[in-house]
């Protein structure tokens, strides 16, 4: 049977986009939940400017808080500030953050792309010598708000100058929600001619409505690890138009009812999927939120 590893991105991804900063205690919460589920990746928050970005400045607390936990956490960093927190606060998995485009990464990171790449060199050295695993993530790898499609050969050498710097994992961001399945194709058939040996990783969003499409495609291109937000919580501060993730209750149904096995619970997942409205307040957009109870002959 397949098997995909997903990555819960609730907790940083969902979160931080909302208008409301959840409590602490509501992450911490919903993260031993999620891992009672049976969810082994967990996305637990970014060390960034808590000025730009307030929702994210508990992160640190929330990470000593679930270093128990048996799942794998995660913490975005895009600085050698943010590494060093990282470290400081117990990290033993981190992901470095580029965007593809200069238009974003002038957005998101305030520099352009070359720049960012050389700022999380530093970020690499300083995490490679604490002992914390590298994975990395390319933002806009398929499409950019600001300067449209993103060449998949820009791609493939952003990505493969972040596996110079140690990433053991390279994921690709749909962060506005807009690849097309072809377009997908390509970009991952040039960033695996740049990295033929480090596994790639697909984070989807689904402003489009395309996710579980290229999802689908991923599937069929051997991709096996790809993040998700419970209730399709989620969206880029600094990315105008982007809408929240591929659910990911729907994506454990989607994998489910193919026969692709996830590990994960659908039923506790529903009942987190309901703590997560609770937390933020508004309905939410996968479309199981939207379903009373899925019909007894669909079990």
């Amino acid at each position: 049977m397949t098997e995909v590893l997903l990555t819960e991105v609730v907790l940083r991804d969902g979160f931080q986009d909302e208008p409301i900063t959840v409590p602490s205690h509501e992450k911490v919460r919903l993260a031993r939940g999620l891992v009672d589920a049976g969810v082994r990746s967990l996305e637990v928050g970014s060390f960034v400017s808590a000025r730009r970005v307030p929702q994210m400045a508990d992160t640190g607390e929330v990470l000593r808080t679930l270093l128990d936990a048996p799942a794998v956490l995660h913490t975005l960093v895009f600085t050698e500030r943010g590494a060093r927190q990282a470290i400081e606060a117990g990290a033993r998995s981190v992901r470095l953050v580029v965007s593809a485009s200069d238009g974003h990464s002038a957005a998101n990171a305030g520099v352009p792309t070359d720049a960012a790449l050389d700022r999380l060199a530093a970020c690499a050295a300083l995490l490679t010598e604490a002992g914390v695993a590298i994975e990395a993530s390319v933002a806009t790898a398929f499409v950019c708000p600001f300067d449209g499609d993103t060449d998949p050969d820009r791609t493939a050498d952003v990505a493969a100058r972040l596996g110079r710097l140690g990433a053991r994992v390279v994921h690709l961001a749909d962060t506005i929600g807009a690849a097309r399945p072809g377009q997908l194709r390509a970009t991952v058939a040039a960033v695996r001619d740049e990295l033929p040996d480090v596994p790639l990783g697909l984070h989807l969003h689904n402003t489009y409505g395309r996710a579980a499409a290229n999802a689908w495609e991923g599937l069929s291109l051997g991709i096996r690890r790809f993040d998700s937000a419970l209730g399709g919580l989620g969206g880029c501060p600094f990315a105008p138009g982007a809408s929240g993730n591929v659910a990911t209750d729907d994506l454990v149904d989607f994998f489910h009812r193919e026969g692709i096995a996830t590990g994960i619970d659908v039923d506790k997942l529903a009942a987190l999927r309901d703590q997560v409205g609770l937390a933020v307040g508004h309905r939410l957009d996968s479309a199981l939120s939207a379903i009373p109870a899925v019909p007894a002959a669909l079990h």
